[in-house]
């Protein structure tokens, strides 16, 4: 009976035990849960919350870019300007460092800095002959082309152009002793001009291609015209006033021989005509790109 009774009493202690593991192991299984679920909870919430922070810097970001709209460059980050640095004062390759350090001054590197600002670019110049700065756009080699650029039936059935952005008129110099006195004048002499140029195309169409001489630019014109080679000279009034102040010897007629409008040259279908063109309007509208036009030409 002491044996039973050992042993009965041997059992309700083991029971009792493992009752009491039990409730132990529950116990701590429930706390488990609950740290994991609120883990969970937790990690949710951070994730919605980085989402909602996420979605918010997009909108930002999309709000910044959309100012200008969307447009791409040949490269990121760049403005490629290509241009013919040898017409005065529209650009010229400088002494020194030249305007924002791009190594040349003038209104159009000013105006096409200023359109870089705007778009968050850095403007990039590569200066070249000038119908070669017109192929260069067309070819994808440049983002936009700035030389003087007039609009033409032409040049629009290969490449699309900006708002435009300045007057020009194409002048004659002559030297002082010439007996040309107009445009009509001009008739079965030698005119000098710059290749390329709606001068050249002008003066062509109208005294024919044996009277017309192109040179690469208009300083090289000027000086055929100092040594007798040409008659007279047909370009740009702009740098037509800077040849002959440079050049005794030489006057610009007071009659014009055309009035044009210039414009900034892109590829056909551009992404970019839009941002451009929203940068000049802003330009014109806040009095920069008179304020740089008149920096380099006396108003009058």
């Amino acid at each position: 009976m002491k044996k039973i009774a050992s042993l009965l009493a041997a059992v309700m202690l083991l029971t009792a035990t493992l009752a009491g593991c039990g409730n132990s192991g529950s116990g701590s299984s429930t706390t488990d849960t609950s740290s994991a679920s609120s883990t969970a909870s937790q990690s949710s919430a951070a994730e919605d919350s980085s989402a909602a922070e996420g979605e918010t810097s997009s909108e930002a970001s999309a709000t910044e870019a959309g100012d200008y709209g969307e447009f791409t460059t040949i490269e990121e980050g760049k403005l490629i300007m290509a241009t013919n640095a040898q017409f005065p004062p529209y650009e010229l390759v400088s002494d020194g460092e030249g305007f924002n350090g791009t190594g040349f001054e003038g209104i159009d590197v000013e105006i096409a800095s200023a359109i870089a600002d705007k778009l968050g670019l850095e403007l990039q110049i590569d200066d070249m002959d000038f119908d070669a700065a017109l192929l260069s756009v067309q070819q994808g080699k440049a983002d936009i082309a700035m030389a003087g650029v007039t609009v033409t039936d032409e040049r629009k059935a290969v490449m699309d152009f900006s708002d435009s952005y300045a007057t020009g008129i194409q002048s004659i110099i002559v030297p002082n002793d010439s007996e040309i006195a107009s445009p009509d004048d001009l008739a079965g002499k030698t005119i000098g001009t710059q290749r390329g140029t709606t001068g050249y195309i002008y003066c062509s169409d109208d005294f024919g291609d044996e009277n017309v001489v192109a040179y690469d630019d208009g300083l090289t014109a000027v000086q055929a015209l100092n040594n007798g080679q040409v008659d007279a000279v047909v370009i740009d009034n702009a740098p037509a006033q800077e040849f002959v102040a440079a050049n005794p010897g030489l006057k610009v007629l007071d009659t014009s021989y055309a009035e044009e409008d210039y414009a900034i040259g892109m590829a056909k279908g551009s992404a970019l005509e839009d941002a451009v063109n929203k940068a000049l309007e802003e330009l014109k509208a806040d009095g920069t790109l008179q304020a740089i036009v008149d920096k380099y030409i006396n108003a009058n």
